[in-house]
């Protein structure tokens, strides 16, 4: 038999040694837990102790074999089917008003096992399986960022990790009509197959997963804001224009740059300083011999209205003068077998590469230690904008399930690293009574948006197929809950400012990037040289790319000022509402069935229909305008009705852009 009990609002559920509780968290929403004997105390997920604010649940017990939970317009029925040779409870999320099934549990097997599968390795954790039913037709969103290429996940496999380039987000929206978090932040993968969806973690104490089903695709982000955390308000001096390169090798040479920029009067916000900076990896302050004043940088640069980043690695090299701090307060991440290093590189003072350590954000004492030495030696310094490079963290070998962290053990917690990684920065400027910065992050985890985490697209190859992928990436990282988003305009590994063929493409992905939430060009372009404290790489300035890609570039420097008040306008959106600026189409026209089918094409804020330019020779290009709407081309004024495709124009010097009829917007993109 099967055990139902209300409990403090919420249904609890108990088979055997099953326990199962599901609970109202956030209007239209639920949290699933389940586990053997008892639910786990504490959680690394994604939604803390409390649901957001929102109505109670209503527990309705039916009778022996069913009972109910009402979140809203959501209903869970929990049902035990005693006709099974083995009856399990399986749950089902349905619509309230229309009573239609958005996705029920399925069977492993119709024997044993069931939907829910704990399979023990005697330390109190367990390989657990959740599997869902399949439906013919099905889209599904999210997932994070990936190079795969596709912006809708059904048919594929994927892994739950982080790596460069893969951001694991385990957040997907359906087309159904629900969201789910997977809020399970161990090594696992979720495979959406035509005839199941199962959720796999190789070690885990609990299933735990929230489940909305808001009527809309914008409601369903804003739940999941509610659920997860919101993003502060983008910083003014963060819309404009981000100028890098791997590297600059010392403080004049970035200063020149910069100049450079002023006297050529082009727009220029932030500018870079990447890594190997440092004295070491861990002391986390600048070279003196590259770096000798770095103040009289710091106020130079603001003067000029230009914001310093730097590059903080999370890695602690064994020549660094904290090391011993590091290794003897317990603050690098431990590792079940071997020594404690997980990387190798050729940092300062190395003759060939060696092994270096990753300090644990998850420990606050490590929180704590490092933003110490932020502060003194970046902070104090005016230095308020912080690039958290491989965060993944990036390890060598890719073994996480071989770390030991203060949350847990590695195959249970290690994909929440750049989540904690971002907290460490976040709270330690509100410590320091700073407003809110931006963090910008190689990877990611549910919540990092509300710690202020910038993603970027990671180490990409300078090529046409990375900027298609690039565009469906950033709809799919958008759509898991990343508001803040950005690439390497022009790719990371390689390009040559001489080639022509190079130049092409440059202009096209900066005619991307114009409409991608934070604008930056950064890469290791030609020629290249191997990593270490030496490394600079080729030119990559804008006018690097010769003079006709210099002038069209220069032009598109000039329409980002002139969108930056839009920007800001959807960035509060973005902060109140969860409503992400870039995103695909289907989140603003979800009744437009080409709107669910869209990939090459998306929406910048509400009135902007952008379609990038992601192949070379291209000059005209297919585009569909969503039903709902009337739009303007921007180039040329025509009006047209929503619900058509069209062949726009798409000569080199711009990319087909249309406005909603009637929008402001309209007046700076036709502003010569």
């Amino acid at each position: 038999m099967v055990g139902f009990q209300e409990r403090n609002g919420a249904l609890e559920v108990r088979h055997r040694h099953e326990v199962l509780r599901i609970e109202a968290w956030g209007d239209d929403s639920v949290r699933v837990r389940a586990s053997l004997h008892r639910l786990p105390i504490e959680s690394a997920g994604a939604l803390g102790d409390r649901p957001p604010e929102g109505r109670a649940g209503v527990v309705t017990i039916v009778s022996a074999t069913r009972a109910t939970l009402d979140s809203g317009d959501l209903r869970v029925v929990v049902e035990f089917d005693t006709t099974a040779a083995y009856p399990e409870p399986l749950l089902r999320f349905e619509r309230r008003s229309t009573g239609e099934t958005l996705l029920a549990e399925s069977r492993e097997h119709f024997w044993l096992p069931g939907s829910r599968v704990f399979l023990g390795n005697r330390s109190g954790a367990y390989e657990v399986h959740q599997q869902f039913e399949a439906y013919p037709g099905e889209k599904l969103f999210g997932l994070g960022q990936r190079t795969h290429g596709r912006l809708d996940v059904k048919g594929l496999s994927l892994d739950l990790v982080q790596r460069n380039g893969e951001v694991n987000i385990p957040f997907v929206l359906s087309n159904r009509g629900y969201g789910m978090l997977w809020n399970v932040p161990a090594l696992g993968r979720v495979e959406f197959s035509e005839n199941v969806t199962r959720w796999q973690a190789g070690q885990a104490r609990e299933i735990d997963y929230w489940f909305t089903a808001a009527p809309s695709p914008a409601g369903i982000l804003g739940r999941y804001a509610d659920a997860t955390g919101h993003s502060p308000e983008l910083p003014e001096w963060a819309s404009g224009f981000w100028q890098s390169k791997l590297r600059y090798l010392d403080q004049e040479e970035l200063l020149g740059v910069a100049r450079e920029y002023k006297r050529r009067e082009l727009p220029l916000s932030v500018i870079v300083t990447d890594y190997f900076h440092w004295s070491a990896m861990g002391d986390f302050r600048f070279d003196e011999a590259e770096w000798p004043d770095p103040r009289a940088m710091v106020d130079e640069l603001r003067e000029q209205g230009v914001e310093l980043m730097v590059s903080i690695w999370p890695t602690v090299s064994p020549l660094s003068e904290n090391f011993a701090d590091y290794r003897d307060l317990g603050l690098l991440v431990g590792a079940d077998q071997g020594v404690e290093f997980q990387q190798t590189i050729q940092d300062k003072r190395m003759p060939v590469p060696m092994p270096v350590a990753f300090y644990d954000p998850t420990n606050p004492a490590t929180r704590e230690y490092v933003w110490g030495l932020v502060q003194n030696n970046y902070l104090d310094l005016g230095i308020r904008v912080f690039w958290l490079d491989a965060s993944e963290p990036e390890l060598n070998p890719a073994h996480p399930s071989n770390l030991a962290f203060y949350a847990g053990p590695g195959a249970e917690v290690a994909n929440v690293y750049p989540r904690e990684n971002a907290r460490l920065f976040a709270e330690g400027m509100r410590a320091a009574g700073q407003p809110p910065t931006v963090l910008l992050c190689r990877s990611a985890w549910a919540g990092s948006q509300k710690y202020g985490a910038a993603v970027w697209s990671g180490d990409i190859p300078a090529t046409w197929l990375s900027l298609t992928q690039q565009i469906r990436a950033g709809q799919a990282i958008a759509v898991s809950g990343i508001p803040w988003w950005t690439t390497d305009i022009g790719g990371f590994h390689g390009g040559d400012a001489r080639d022509p063929a190079y130049r092409e493409l440059m202009i096209r992905w900066f005619q991307f990037g114009v409409f991608c939430p934070l604008f930056r060009l950064h890469g290791d372009r030609e020629p290249r040289t191997p990593t270490s404290s030496a490394k600079t790489g080729g030119p990559n300035e804008v006018w690097s790319f010769g003079a006709e890609a210099s002038d069209i570039i220069a032009g598109v420097l000039r329409l980002r000022e002139r969108l930056r008040p839009y920007i800001h306008e959807q960035m509060r959106v973005a902060a109140a509402q969860g409503l992400p600026p870039l995103r695909p189409v289907f989140v603003d026209f979800p009744d437009d069935p080409e709107a669910w089918t869209s990939e090459d094409q998306f929406l910048f804020g509400p009135d902007l229909l952008v379609c990038p330019v992601s192949a070379p020779g291209v000059t005209q290009c297919s585009v569909h305008l969503p039903a709902g709407a009337r739009w303007v081309d921007a180039a040329s004024g025509r009006t047209y009705a929503g619900g058509a495709s069209i062949v726009a124009d798409a000569p080199l010097e711009r990319i087909p852009v249309f406005v909603r009829e009637g929008a402001a917007v309209l007046g700076a993109l036709a502003a010569s």
